[in-house]
């Protein structure tokens, strides 16, 4: 083996060692690969010149408009997470579902989805999901360890559920990677892949995932009812007013939802542009909760006005040419740009008396404090990883990748096989965004040079990254749930209750990989 074999993998095993320790992931990245580079220039085999393109790399990450949307999908998650949407959603569907054996099982992966699909934030879920949820049906007589496991696993549908952040940054990383590979291949002008299409991907088997969580339920509710109970409903909810409160608190943030990802999916917006109706979206809710049912300044009209003009908007760009900048305009283009000029003036006032509201009530700078911390934890991580990436492809390091893959016994079969099991055992200590921007980019371009789908690999990473979330002992979702949960459950209760649902997770890994077309099939259709 060669030297430079050798210092790829002590550095990336320094690497690993490291973020075990506690170090922050991102100091820990450049640290390391700073002092593997000296190390490299010592022994002659490393050129200095390489850091050189560092902040070109930089700079190209701050130009990336795919990027902005990960900010305002954080805003749009913690937005809808501090404005209770996730508690009035999972008393209502309770409510709702509760009546039927297993039904609050069931009620819990709803809210996980919908909340998936509107936050895309796990910690966030999980441990809204474990305070709101996990009392109620250990009160009603659930097993612990279904309970636990039912409200880890449902948290952990936003990595796969778009919109994601983890699958914008996956579509980021893997867009970049496959013009690599078909340069490689000698296409000068290769084919893109875009973040819309991985959401397309990754749509279908997010819901036969959770179809498969509820068929569980059901199916246990069948074979050991004393695992999960109906709830004993009080007679004033055994009438209308139990589903006309569930479908008060479903229309709004499932009007949301799919304007969101509708917007993405029908080629109306771009995943940025749609993260920004979802962000505004987000505060427009937010506002309509906070504010009372009297009065017209005060109470909910303009914020119902402001949603209407949104709405308003998105057909009038549809239906008519609103460009000034033409010399003959016709008379119904005239008319929809006045229309279209009223609506945004509705939309400016109610988005101001929302953003009145939450300032008043400190919801906006708490949402504003969290989605800072938690986008400029992306971004350090991201430039801390691009230090690691050119050091290490400077050490030679694909290189040694490309031909140990390549090497393996059972061609593109085993390639791919061996990097899903080192990317799931990796989530076991490493949070998913080190994943993303440190392993996806160097084996990416090997795997799409031999010929496998983009698309479905960005799919079947992101549904393995999900997996690890669950996984014993090291499970982030894991450590998120014990935070949370009372002291009866215990942390073997956690453990073995997830155990069910990381087989169910398995099961859809094996059923993408023997039928590709579950997440190709969408994107093909779309384009």
């Amino acid at each position: 083996m060669a030297i430079n074999d050798i210092i790829d993998l002590l550095m990336f095993a320094v690497l690993c060692v490291l973020l075990l320790m506690g170090y922050p992931v991102a100091l820990t990245l450049a640290g390391t690969a700073l002092g593997f580079a000296l190390l490299g220039y010592a022994l002659g085999i490393f050129d200095l010149n390489f850091l050189s393109a560092l902040p070109s790399r930089i700079f190209a990450t701050t130009q990336n408009d795919v990027l902005i949307a990960v900010p305002l999908f954080v805003f749009m998650g913690v937005m809808l997470e501090r404005s209770r949407v996730a508690e009035d959603l999972l008393e209502s569907m309770g409510r709702l579902f509760g009546r039927l054996p297993g039904g609050l099982g069931i009620s819990v992966f709803v809210v996980g989805a919908l909340l998936a699909a509107s936050t895309g934030i796990v910690g966030a879920t999980v441990v809204t999901m474990g305070l709101l949820s996990l009392p109620t049906m250990l009160r009603y007589g659930y097993s612990r360890r279904l309970a636990a496991g039912a409200i880890a696993a449902s948290g952990t549908l936003g990595q796969i559920i778009p919109p994601s952040i983890v699958l914008v940054l996956l579509g980021d990383t893997i867009a970049s990677a496959y013009q690599q590979a078909q340069l490689a291949k000698g296409i000068f002008a290769p084919d893109t892949v875009t973040v819309g299409d991985l959401f397309a991907g990754a749509l279908i088997p997010g819901l036969v995932l959770v179809g498969l969580y509820i068929v569980y339920q059901i199916a246990l509710a069948i074979i050991a009812p004393h695992t999960s109970p109906a709830l004993p409903l009080p007679e004033t909810d055994k009438n209308g007013r139990t589903i006309a409160r569930a479908l008060e608190a479903l229309v709004a943030p499932a009007i949301l939802i799919i304007a969101v990802l509708g917007s993405i999916l029908l080629g109306i917006a771009t995943p940025t542009e749609a993260a920004a109706l979802g962000a505004l979206g987000a505060t427009l809710l937010a506002g309509y909760r906070a504010g009372p049912s009297h009065s017209i300044h005060k109470g909910r009209a303009p914020v119902l006005l402001a949603g209407a003009a949104t709405l308003g908007l998105i057909i009038l760009t549809r239906a008519f040419d609103l460009r000034l900048a033409r010399v003959n305009i016709p008379l119904t283009d005239g008319i929809a740009v006045l229309a279209a000029l009223s609506c945004c003036v509705l939309l400016l006032y109610g988005t101001l008396i929302s953003l009145l509201r939450l300032w008043r009530s400190g919801v906006l700078r708490a949402v504003g404090d969290e989605t800072a911390q938690i986008t400029a934890m992306v971004f350090m991580i991201l430039i801390g990883a691009a230090v690691f990436s050119i050091v290490f492809r400077g050490l030679g390091g694909d290189d040694t990748i490309h031909e140990w893959l390549t090497g393996l016994p059972g061609g593109e079969v085993g390639a791919i096989a061996a990097v899903m099991l080192v990317m799931f055992l990796l989530g076991f200590f490493i949070d998913f965004i080190e994943i993303i921007f440190i392993v996806v980019p160097i084996v990416s371009p090997i795997l799409l040079a031999m010929g496998f789908d983009p698309v479905w690999l960005g799919v079947m990473f992101a549904m393995n990254l999900q997996t690890s979330f669950l996984t014993p002992p090291f499970g982030f979702a894991l450590f998120y749930l014990r935070g949370v949960a009372p002291p009866e459950v215990k942390t073997s209760d956690i453990y073995l209750g997830v155990m069910p649902f990381v087989l169910l997770q398995l099961l859809m890994l094996l059923l993408l990989s023997v039928w590709p077309g579950l997440a190709t099939w969408l994107p093909g259709v779309m384009n």
